[in-house]
């Protein structure tokens, strides 16, 4: 409305904190109510484990890939057999009307920059899906081992090919980006090109999961165990840090999905590789 883009993300910044100041009351008011009202008195902790995830590991869904990588591979090629007739001037970025507000001049560097992203952004989400299937931390639940097991395995196959899904849809987000940047096309439609898909599959995502993000005991007898108390390791109630424990990736306390573990070292290189893809983006997109 101000036409002041630094508004944008302080906006967001403002909002995030107004989030975590509740949240982090709230964590604090739970953990208190767990202490005084002795929630774990008398009740046995225990760990639920699902020894087949080591013999019958869950396959990767490689299909769901393959969008992907066609998407990437066509812009590839769209991108090689195009870049003789490109403009001198390449527009870079876009404003919220879809009028060109950076240029570049004509590079391989700036051409297929957004290529570079197709590349970066699918190694990335392949590994944390590839985390989810074979280096997350099973969510069984000991009062029913046996339906949790169950519903964890397809959850996690769920969560992969939803990731794989948005990834396609990232890819098809700068496939659009780059033919505009290509041809010169200026339309008031151009931010839309990037938004939609991606918005498009993240909603999808989100009612997927939500519409399957609790396991039915399926009338399982109760044993009467409960999950371990793991407050300690949850820093602030949102970062989980536990040396001790080798998965990559934990079912979230609250939420859909699952969060790193940051007391892991591989979680180093994860956001190694999301500050390098950053990094990537804002060398080849706005340096010029």
């Amino acid at each position: 409305m101000t036409g002041e883009t630094l508004l944008l993300p302080l906006s967001v910044l403002v909002l995030v904190g107004f989030w975590y100041g509740c949240f982090f009351l709230a964590n604090h008011e739970i953990r208190a109510a767990k202490a005084a009202g002795g929630w774990y008195e008398g009740v046995r902790q225990v760990i639920a484990v699902d020894t087949e995830l080591r013999t019958d590991p869950p396959r990767f869904p490689w299909l769901w890939l393959a969008p992907a990588l066609i998407i990437t591979i066509a812009t590839v090629v769209i991108g090689v057999i195009s870049y003789p007739s490109m403009p001198d001037v390449l527009a870079v970025h876009y404003g919220a009307k879809g009028m060109p507000n950076r240029l570049a001049a004509k590079s391989i560097g700036t051409a297929f920059s957004l290529v570079f992203v197709q590349v970066g952004v699918t190694a990335l989400l392949v590994g944390i899906a590839a985390a989810i299937l074979f280096r997350s931390r099973p969510d069984i639940d000991p009062a029913h081992p046996a339906g949790s097991a169950q519903w964890h395995r397809r959850y996690m196959l769920l969560g992969a090919k939803a990731l794989l899904g948005l990834l396609a849809m990232i890819d098809l987000a700068m496939l659009g980006s780059s033919l505009l940047m290509w041809t010169g096309t200026v339309t008031p439609w151009a931010p839309l090109m990037v938004a939609l898909p991606i918005l498009a599959a993240v909603a999808v995502a989100v009612v997927v999961f939500a519409g399957n993000n609790r396991a039915s005991d399926e009338g399982e007898e109760d044993t009467g165990l409960t999950h371990r108390e793991d407050d300690k390791y949850w820093r602030s109630g949102l970062f989980y840090v536990n040396r001790e424990d080798h998965a990559l990736m934990v079912p979230r306390r609250f939420g859909l999905g699952w969060t790193l573990n940051f007391g892991n070292p591989r979680t180093a290189m994860i956001l190694a590789g999301v500050v390098a893809l950053i990094g990537l983006v804002i060398t080849l997109r706005f340096a010029s």
